[in-house]
């Protein structure tokens, strides 16, 4: 079975935007890429800041409420609505959730062919990052660095830590065609 999904799951300024950009670069044909911060910046106003959308703690926590939740499952169901249609498609999450957040794509992606991507990168070079990035709540990276991965498995995991985002990206590529997945698919 051909891979069609490529999920990253990394803390926040981890680099998995970059690597996104890169594998679109180095894979075969066309990938389109869907990150949750896009999905995020779609969502009204009125959800940002609200207990039924998402806010943003001063610390550097997220919680969403039931109205964020409901658009992210349509957001979910689209996105394996598209590959399933045949598009290549990369996502760019962050699994606050931990296992319950990686289970909700799998339900969605059910019967596709997906590689499961763990992208870590040290909290304090992270922290870093966000200072640079200026666009960020503080504290964010370092918080999610660890929590995203726990009870996690994944198919391959990189460390941008010290590797370049191109690297992490040929990394992931050479999975495509390799041994089953935790989830027992061949390639993904």
């Amino acid at each position: 079975m051909t891979v069609r999904v490529i999920v990253l799951n990394g803390g926040s300024s981890s680099g998995k935007s970059g690597i996104v950009r890169c594998l679109q670069d180095v894979l075969p044909g066309p990938w389109l890429a869907f990150g949750v911060d896009s999905f995020v910046d779609g969502l009204p106003a009125r959800l940002r800041g609200s207990d039924g959308g998402i806010t943003f703690a001063a610390d550097g926590g997220v919680r969403v409420g039931a109205e964020f939740r409901a658009l992210d499952a349509a957001w979910t169901e689209g996105i394996a609505a598209m590959a399933r249609a045949g598009a290549g498609i990369i996502v760019d999450d962050v699994f606050l959730g931990g296992p319950a957040s990686r289970q909700r794509w799998e339900k969605a992606l059910s019967g596709l062919a997906v590689l499961w991507v763990g992208v870590r990168c040290d909290s304090d070079v992270a922290a870093a990052r966000e200072i640079a990035r200026g666009d960020r709540v503080r504290g964010m990276a370092a918080s999610q660095a660890r929590i995203v991965h726990e009870g996690l498995r994944y198919d391959v995991e990189v460390d941008t830590t010290h590797t370049e985002s191109l690297d992490c990206a040929r990394a992931i590529a050479t999975h495509l065609t390799r041994s089953p997945s935790p989830g027992g698919e061949p390639g993904g």
